[in-house]
């Protein structure tokens, strides 16, 4: 406590004492009992209040030993049971978390991990992806400040992530690997990894690559077939040795038919081969039988441009060519959408082309944008003429209801770079995303989409989009999401479909372990978002004929709902509308793959190296007893005596108040007794 708060306290107590001398014994002929109790009870209620005018602080200190923490994460993901593996993963589990001296040693806590990793004791083998790196990724953050050994139950099979031996090593805390399977190796053939593209052309042929891996010690023979249906489309003789244990296949396959074509690769197993079920996979290719042109028009060279072609043709369906203003109008035939870079003078032509053929475009405007000759063409879009620029940060409009639009956490992005003012609009339009200047968001546009007449435009009002690319990158680890995000773009302008008020957004074909989601908009009568409606979806399997229905939830500007728990089949569907008798149908297919069956034995050996680099130790299941009777010896891991200030102003101190009531209630029933009143 201060000394200046001392000498308060001093002097509060002096004027509590003049105060009740001066009221009790000044000017009193006859002392008595009563009165000293009185000015007993008045130096109390002064001294008090005036205590909490001061309102000094005092400390209260506890002491408490803090026992470590024990993390034991159990892997749940399915290729545990088919490794017959579950009935020791829950021993295992059950002789950690029930050990009455572990339980009184550590804090344990436990977690199941798949594709997510979640505090639970519920373990049931049900996830069907993996992914160890999102394991110490999230430890890492939790249990950084702590003294907390992690046990790690899993056999070691990573589907999905970074390796996580490396994402291990940033985790600091001892690591125990108890290894869920055996060591043993046995034969095995499988196909290691099928690359083919997801859409094809109709009369080409698409190419596909196969990868086939064989562990063994003998040299075999097999055969590699591909089937569509009953019919064998390709097939060829391998052979492997124990040094020549891989094949690389490339081969073309014919796409005569629009539409989705399934087809099985096989690799005849061995005899007496363990694990068949990795020696065949499902894949599908979409046949078209056209494809999207699009031209990208400018005069200067940035790597906006370069970003764009790379976005746009992530989808195989679309085609990119880049083109100064001359060359686009010998070509004009050749494009269904036309996106124009930082316009100037030298587009004129450009410009009196599209409005004579009413074409859809996509402008992109920056700091070489000539908007003063912009303004006076009419685009039905007029830009203030500042010579000034401005950097521009995006916050996404949650209302945007031309097609659908998923944030992709635009306010972390880079911002982009525009002439400085604002954009005026003669014609309806709606913001995908709005400026933000700093810390203010505004209403103003940054990407725009107008439409009238059946025409339909987009502008963005900002240069150096690539670096949105390059951060979409960062954040997912994946170009998928910002690609996506400009394929709907670019759908949605090179589209001459009229508006429905229902709209479902869905593949054709879905990879067995993939997601199974489909979006959907649903508008009222005047074209706006309607985000009260009621959706569902009736799903019904083509070969069992059974039906389900699911609801949709409503996330943001779209509805969702997925139907990831489908069994692998082909399916149709309709989207109904509750209140408005809206529907829409279609149909898609779930292909048959069990990434986590595609493994024969425990990955021992990087459970060996993870636990070793982390000052841990690796154990088999059948002997994680020992792995108990090592952490409880372990010298490390000590509780640790911990003290804990806490600073509390008296004013706080609720008995104190009691005590001024009870000092003046007393005063005034003693002195209303005596006649004092």
């Amino acid at each position: 406590m201060q000394t200046e708060t001392i000498l308060y306290i001093i002097l509060s107590g002096i004027i509590a004492l003049f105060v009740a001398l001066f009221q009790y014994k000044y000017k009193v002929k006859q002392r008595s009992n009563r009165q000293i109790i009185l000015a007993t009870l008045r130096f109390v209620t002064v001294f008090s209040l005036l205590l909490l005018l001061i309102n000094p602080k005092y400390e209260i200190q506890s002491v408490y030993l803090e026992k470590p923490n024990l993390v034991v994460a159990v892997d749940n993901s399915n290729s545990i049971a088919y490794l017959k593996q579950d009935a020791n993963a829950l021993t295992a589990l059950e002789n950690i978390t029930s050990n009455a001296e572990i339980n009184n040693k550590f804090n344990v806590q436990t977690y199941a991990f798949g594709k997510q990793v979640k505090q639970s004791d519920s373990i049931t083998f049900n996830e069907e992806q993996t992914n160890l790196d999102k394991v110490f990724h999230e430890f890492n953050q939790i249990y950084n400040q702590t003294v907390s050994p992690t046990v790690l139950i899993t056999d070691g099979n990573q589907t999905i992530g970074n390796d996580y031996v490396f994402s291990a090593a940033k985790y600091k805390q001892p690591v125990y690997s108890v290894i869920l399977g055996d060591s043993t190796v046995y034969s095995d053939l499988k196909i290691q990894q099928l690359n083919v593209n997801r859409y094809a052309y109709l009369k080409n042929k698409f190419p596909v690559e196969i990868i086939l891996v064989y562990h063994g010690e003998e040299a075999i023979n097999s055969v590699f077939r591909v089937r569509s249906g009953l019919a064998t489309v390709f097939s060829e003789k391998v052979n492997f040795t124990k040094e020549n244990n891989s094949r690389i296949l490339n081969f073309y396959l014919p796409a005569n038919q629009v539409g989705v074509h399934t087809y099985k690769a096989i690799l005849e197993p061995l005899d007496n081969e363990k694990n068949t079920v990795n020696n065949q996979k499902d894949f599908a290719v979409e046949v078209i039988d056209q494809k999207t042109n699009v031209a990208i028009v400018s005069e200067i060279l940035h790597p906006d441009i370069g970003a764009l072609k790379k976005s746009i043709e992530a989808n195989e369906q679309r085609q990119v060519e880049i083109l100064k203003p001359i060359n686009y109008l010998n070509k004009h035939n050749d494009f269904q959408l036309v996106i124009l870079y930082q316009p100037n003078n030298n587009f004129n032509s450009v410009f009196e082309h599209l409005k004579s053929t009413n074409s859809n475009y996509f402008l992109i405007s920056g700091t070489k944008t000539n908007w003063r000759y912009l303004n006076s063409l009419d685009l039905n879009v007029t830009h203030e003429i500042t010579n000034q620029t401005e950097d521009y940060q995006a916050v996404l409009n949650s209302g945007f209801s031309n097609f659908i639009v998923e944030d992709l956490e635009f306010e972390s992005f880079p911002p982009l770079k525009s002439s400085f003012g604002e954009a005026q609009f003669k014609i309806p339009f709606q913001s995908i995303l709005y400026k933000k200047v700093g810390n203010y968001a505004t209403e103003n546009s940054l990407l725009a989409t107008l439409e009238q007449n059946g025409t339909r435009k987009a502008v963005l009002f900002g240069e150096n989009i690539w670096q949105w690319r390059a951060h979409s990158y960062l954040i997912d680890k994946s170009f998928n999401n910002f690609d996506n995000f400009i394929g709907k773009l670019v759908q949605y302008l090179a589209s001459t479909e009229r508006k429905t008020r229902l709209n479902v957004d869905y593949k054709s074909f879905y990879e067995g372990n993939s997601s199974v989601l489909i979006k959907a908009q649903f508008f009222n009568k005047n074209y706006e978002f309607d985000s009260k409606e009621s959706l569902s979806i009736i799903v019904t399997n083509k070969v069992s004929k059974e039906t389900k229905s699911f609801p949709f939830i409503l996330k943001n500007n779209y509805y969702q709902v997925d139907l990831s728990n489908l069994s692998a089949s082909e399916y149709d569907f309709t989207v109904n509308a509750a209140n408005e008798k809206i529907s829409k149908s279609g149909s898609f297919r779930i292909l048959e793959y069990n990434i986590e069956q595609q493994f024969l034995n425990a990955n021992f050996e990087k459970l060996q190296q993870l636990a070793k680099s982390n000052n841990g130790n690796s154990y088999f299941a059948t002997n994680s007893n020992n792995l108990i009777n090592d952490i409880l010896q372990d010298e490390r891991y000590k509780p640790i005596q911990k003290s804990h200030k806490n600073v509390v102003p008296l004013i706080d101190w609720k008995y104190l108040l009691a005590l001024i009531v009870f000092c003046l209630s007393a005063e005034w029933f003693i002195r209303k007794y005596n006649g004092l009143i």
